[in-house]
């Protein structure tokens, strides 16, 4: 029987590798992706452009308004997305937002009877962001057992982060191995509806960097 696997897909770098893994490994992929009212909206586009470069697979895109609390760069205009490093917890982190998407995602998961949840966190080339970390992902997982019909009856659904201890050029080799297209994906946290990125923000200055150190070409379109 073919495994079944919801995939979240946000358009970026990150979750484009974790769909082709799946996909190349001969899962049954569901793409998942969220329109949550991001300053980034045009990583939906790239999600969908993403999706359709792997036949078969069902690309879902679910309404949310975290802009109705705000508390992030991404979702409140009036919080400027930075262009220097920071420390501590920057402010594109999103509160709650992996909580949320991968509720959703278990949701789907479980009316699909699919057997897994994959999502492209990442503990090492990463923002800072504690819903990015393993502990994170073992507790969802725990919770995710306990609180579904799934779970009760002892088919829990794992939580599969097939790159949370890659680093983003070891993530770009093992795309470009698979034959990801990475000029199809956004990163940037402030692109142009077009998805010009801007190549000054915390994730353009990480898949830059990832790119180089894998010595691959950036297919980024900056602004």
């Amino acid at each position: 029987m073919t495994k079944r696997a919801v995939i979240l897909t946000s358009g970026g770098l990150d979750s484009a590798t974790v769909l082709a893994m799946a996909y190349r490994q001969g899962v049954q992929c569901y793409a998942l992706s969220f329109d949550y009212g991001q300053r980034h909206r045009a990583e939906l586009l790239a999600a969908a452009r993403v999706a359709e470069a792997f036949p078969g697979t069902l690309h879902k895109t679910v309404g949310l308004d975290l802009r109705g609390i705000g508390g992030s760069a991404l979702t409140d205009d009036a919080i400027d997305v930075p262009v220097e490093p920071t420390e501590g917890i920057p402010v594109t982190y999103v509160p709650a937002r992996n909580t949320v998407f991968l509720s959703i995602a278990l949701g789907w998961a479980e009316v699909l009877e699919a057997d897994e949840i994959h999502i492209g966190v990442n503990a090492v080339d990463y923002s800072g962001y504690p819903d990015c970390r393993p502990a994170f992902i073992a507790a969802f997982e725990d919770m995710a057992a306990t609180a579904t019909k799934a779970g009760v009856e002892g088919n829990p659904i794992k939580i599969v982060t097939p790159i949370i201890s890659l680093s983003k050029a070891d993530i770009i080799r093992r795309g470009i191995e698979l034959g990801v297209d990475y000029s199809l994906t956004t990163s940037c946290y402030q692109a142009t509806e077009t998805g010009l990125a801007c190549g000054v923000c915390d994730s353009c200055r990480l898949r830059r960097q990832g790119f180089e150190e894998a010595g691959v070409p950036d297919a980024t379109r900056y602004a």
